[in-house]
């Protein structure tokens, strides 16, 4: 059976540079998705690929 499924979503407002802000634009434009659908993308993947220095104090 099928089931939807909701993601519960919050709202929070970051401040980007303008020139990252006019590329990331310019690509969600290209790849027919929002621009919050980009960056949740972009912030999801540089996450999953974090290279993590354990030994920093």
């Amino acid at each position: 059976m099928f089931i939807v499924e909701k993601q519960e979503m919050a709202n929070k407002t970051f401040r980007l540079p303008v020139d990252l802000l006019e590329r990331l634009s310019t690509v969600a434009q290209n790849q027919g998705v929002s621009l919050n659908n980009l960056v949740k993308q972009c912030c999801e993947y540089a996450l999953n690929n974090l290279c993590i220095d354990n030994n920093k104090n």
